[in-house]
């Protein structure tokens, strides 16, 4: 956890001060104790006034103000502390992942990230709380608590260290069986939330399959896991009270035996094995003995807590320490010539293993302003060859080249702001048509706007909205359909003005009608730039200059349509079962 701690930064102050505001309301809780004894002791004296009553009554009133002036300001700092180590370290984790590259985020996986930057930050932001106000206060209750029983009687006092060595011991051992069970519980709830996550993706799915039950059924096994495991865990904890109770009550049997012969012996003269006691003194080591064996209760809570947290903590470091494996060079160039792309022998695995490549031997130019289409198969490695380009991924083997330059020399942000990629799952983010589209170019005017909506075909659909390009958008775009998501994306992509624009299987949704105008408002607004078209219809890349087959994670051939035809058996047997199976939109 110490390695966190960097990231206080403006909360410093307040982590600072929390301790030392436990101090003064520790040894404002100790004079009150050596008050009350005094008092006690006064009391037994005959001569004893209501002067000297009001005054101890007095002191107690001030010094217990005092004290809980100190406590409610510490709980506050303490808290504002906790809250916002927690808040930076969720933003340090967000931006971090916004540098990882897919490999990173594949790495992790989607739902454990989430989890690492929800459960796991709030796990330690409630240790780190604890520990700043009970880490603090317990050992210096305990000390000071344990010096002040030494002064009034030491035999007395080594009831107390026998005591607390029993705990520790009870306490590493309950500690090192519940930590392999917490380690389970935080990857069992990285499954869960991609139920969760999963199902609220899917839920019309759910919905239209009928598959309530089943969900059901998967998301109460794996929350089964979970009370399971917690349950193994709380019952080894459940110890830890059983422990401090029989502690509390030993404690307080023994001394108030050792003390009460103490205080008949003072009392008649006679020390008992050496000890005088009063009865001031015997008020003021239960005082003690409560002040110590609570302390040692509420460090065992902490114990307890940093337990699970520990996993959490390392958890949250992971993501901290992980390097993306894509980085600006040196020298980065950030200017892009043109749209021109090529494949030098190129290998690609997601594993970066030479051994089990998806895509080798590509081999491929791209002249800049060409329209050139892609059609395979399904896991023929269309998507993984594009997403090379932009450096979503970099290529395992050989060497891929944007605008004459190796992919690898640019600056990230500068190459991936010429390349605009629609993917096969659009994407749409909650808020208004405008702010979307405004993702391409957050200066644009409402004139472009509606100028790439236009050649998107977009526009037709947008203006019956009741608010127009002002209507909102739910999170994932789930009150738009398929169709319009996508030509919302595309016209998103337009408003960059790239050099290289990329749509991966993105006119599915749309019938062929308004796919052909899409393609041809391409050829009047991008005349310049190269444009790369994945589709699994003919129909959608036919009128392209060249046309790339994929087979395998290869390139099977490449040409025109009618060249195609003539000479490329899986391009003529998609092209025959498009035709005779009716594979095109009416």
């Amino acid at each position: 956890m110490i390695q966190l701690m960097k990231y206080l930064k403006e909360y410093r102050k307040d982590a600072v001060l929390t301790p030392i505001l436990v101090i003064l309301e520790t040894m404002g809780e100790l004079m009150l104790t050596v008050i009350i004894g005094r008092f006690i002791d006064e009391l037994s004296n005959s001569a004893t006034t209501m002067d000297t009553i009001w005054h101890y009554g007095v002191q107690l009133i001030i010094v217990a103000a005092i004290c809980l002036i100190f406590g409610s300001v510490c709980g506050w700092e303490s808290v504002k502390a906790a809250s916002g180590l927690s808040k930076n370290l969720r933003i340090a984790m967000f931006d971090k992942i916004q540098d990882f590259s897919f490999t990173n985020i594949d790495r992790f996986s989607t739902n454990s990230l989430v989890t690492r930057m929800t459960t796991d930050v709030t796990n330690l932001q409630n240790a780190y709380m604890m520990t700043l106000r009970v880490a603090a206060k317990a050992p210096i209750s305990i000390l000071c608590a344990l010096i002040m029983a030494f002064v009034i009687n030491w035999k007395i006092a080594l009831v107390y260290i026998v005591v607390i060595l029993l705990l520790f011991v009870g306490l590493f051992t309950i500690a090192r069986a519940t930590h392999p069970i917490f380690q389970r519980v935080f990857r069992t709830y990285d499954k869960l939330n991609g139920v969760v996550r999963e199902n609220l993706h899917g839920i019309r799915v759910v919905k239209g399959f009928v598959r309530e039950d089943f969900e059901n059924q998967k998301f109460e096994t794996i929350s089964g896991e979970i009370k399971k495991d917690f349950t193994k865990a709380e019952k080894l904890i459940a110890f830890n009270p059983f422990m401090m109770q029989t502690a509390i009550y030993v404690c307080l049997i023994f001394i108030s035996w050792l003390s009460a012969k103490a205080i008949v012996g003072s009392a008649s003269g006679v020390a008992v094995g050496g000890i005088y006691m009063t009865t001031g003194n015997f008020q003021n080591l239960i005082t003690y003995s409560m002040m110590i064996l609570m302390s040692l209760m509420m460090l065992s809570l902490i114990y307890v807590m940093m337990m699970m947290s520990r996993e959490s903590v390392h958890r949250i470091k992971e993501v901290l320490a992980e390097e993306s494996n894509l980085h600006n060079p040196e020298e980065a160039v950030s200017e892009i010539r043109d749209g021109e792309i090529i494949f030098e022998n190129v290998g690609f695995s997601y594993a970066d293993d030479p051994e089990k490549l998806c895509l080798s031997e590509i081999n491929l130019q791209i002249r800049s302003g060409e329209t050139i289409g892609i059609i395979g198969g399904t896991g023929s490695g269309k998507s993984s060859l594009i997403q090379l380009i932009p450096r979503l991924y970099d290529a395992t083997v050989g060497k891929v080249s944007v605008g004459g330059r190796d992919v690898r020399e640019y600056e990230l942000e500068a190459l991936r702001d010429a390349v605009a990629v629609v993917l096969q799952k659009n994407v749409l983010f909650s808020g208004t048509i405008k702010e979307n589209l405004r993702w391409g170019n957050a200066d644009a005017t409402d004139e472009e706007l509606l100028e790439v909506c236009r050649l998107a075909q977009a526009d037709s659909f947008i203006s019956t909205f009741p608010d127009g390009y002002d209507t909102y958008i739910e999170q994932g775009g789930t009150n738009v359909s398929g169709g319009q998501k996508q030509r919302l994306c595309i016209a998103r992509a337009l408003l960059k003005h790239p050099k290289v624009l990329i749509l991966d299987d993105s006119t599915s949704a749309v019938d062929t009608k308004t796919d052909a105008l899409i393609r041809r408002a391409f050829r009047s607004y991008l005349p310049e730039t190269t444009k790369i078209i994945i589709a699994q219809r003919i129909s959608s890349v036919e009128d392209a200059d060249r046309i790339i087959v994929m087979d395998g994670g290869r390139i099977d051939a490449i040409g025109t349509h009618e060249e195609l035809l003539k000479s490329n058996r899986i391009y003529q047997e998609v092209y025959e079962s498009q035709q005779k199976g009716g594979g095109e939109d009416e």
